[in-house]
């Protein structure tokens, strides 16, 4: 019996038992609750491909699509204090942050890396929703400012992808005071002549929207994102007034000219590398030498057309002649003499 028990049951057992399969191998959509395949999903930026809507992306994810053939340099980010305040609500401020860290394998909601796009160097500094809300704290300020100093020190443009909530609630006065010293850090780029480009990501609100996310020279929304100050139930709440349809939304502030432009998840890349060469390319002014006109014949036999700058002095002499015929028109005719034709 040995052999049966051993050998024959478990062959049994394995033909006829039920295949665990992975729980990440398919997503619901948000939007439209359909089913998603896990490697679709991921091909496709985690945009759902039957309504277009966009789930929120890893900041690794992120940088890996932005940057030329998926390759950049982490950042390393200084430490912070961890809980100044020694907050504590339900849970210590302590405990949040393990959790958070053991969640998303990092140290805080922010993630900086530089490499190049569009063949142009480039520091991006990505937030993690994931982490506590993508909160900005001490280490999220200290992190814009160091992705600030990068930036000056490359002679590269900054790119700031919030996804945030806003200010984290437990470091108090200390997270507000990130505010003034995102707002510097953003003004060290913009007086080395350096282009500051915010991409603007689901959602973007709070202290975040009111400080660095809304004081780029170009802000780039991605489609449906959340993009405000306080939320809408909150601001209805107050002016009682129904709101808008889509009001917050990248599409209603891109309508009402809060942003530049609202693109595609797959658009952003080429659209970044467009606005970084335009941004970053020296201009060259064009000389235009002095020739003389009547020299210049085209291949027709009639003068050929020059700048603008060449045919001015021309064109004040013109301008210089109706004065020079009023003049002589005021002057009295000479009398006809008899005989003349």
């Amino acid at each position: 019996m040995n052999w049966l028990t051993n050998y024959v049951r478990p062959k049994i057992r394995a033909l006829y038992a039920r295949k665990e399969v992975p729980d990440n191998l398919w997503h619901k959509c948000p939007s439209c609750e359909s089913m998603l395949f896990h490697r679709e999903l991921e091909e496709n930026l985690h945009v759902c491909q039957h309504c277009g809507f966009h789930m929120r992306l890893d900041p690794i994810k992120r940088l890996e699509s932005m940057f030329d053939d998926g390759a950049y340099e982490g950042v390393e980010l200084p430490k912070s204090v961890a809980d100044p305040l020694k907050f504590r609500d339900q849970k210590r401020y302590t405990d949040r942050l393990k959790e958070a860290q053991t969640k998303t394998g990092r140290t805080d909601a922010i993630v900086v890396g530089e490499g190049r796009i569009g063949g142009h160097a480039a520091v991006v500094a990505a937030f993690d929703f994931g982490f506590m809300g993508g909160s900005m704290g001490i280490a999220v300020g200290e992190g814009l400012l160091t992705a600030a100093r990068l930036a000056v020190a490359k002679n590269a443009p900054l790119i700031v992808v919030p996804a945030s909530g806003g200010a984290r609630m437990q470091e108090g006065i200390l997270s507000l005071m990130q505010m003034p010293r995102t707002t510097i850090a953003v003004e060290m780029v913009k007086e080395a002549g350096l282009p500051y480009i915010v991409v603007l990501t689901d959602p973007t609100t709070g202290g975040v929207t009111a400080s660095f996310a809304m004081l780029g020279d170009i802000h780039i929304a991605e489609k449906g994102a959340q993009i405000g100050f306080a939320g809408a139930r909150v601001i209805e709440s107050t002016i009682r007034e129904t709101l808008p349809e889509g009001f917050q939304r990248s599409e209603y502030l891109l309508e009402h000219g809060m942003v530049d432009m609202v693109v595609h998840r797959r658009d952003l890349r080429p659209t970044l590398v467009r606005t970084i060469g335009l941004l970053m390319t020296p201009r060259i002014d064009a000389v235009v030498e002095d020739l003389d006109l009547t020299a210049v014949q085209a291949a027709d036999g009639e003068p050929a057309q020059m700048p603008q700058l060449a045919t001015q002095p021309a064109t004040q002499a013109t301008a210089a002649q109706p004065v020079a015929t009023q003049q002589a028109s005021s002057q009295p005719a000479a009398p006809v003499q008899a005989g003349d034709d």
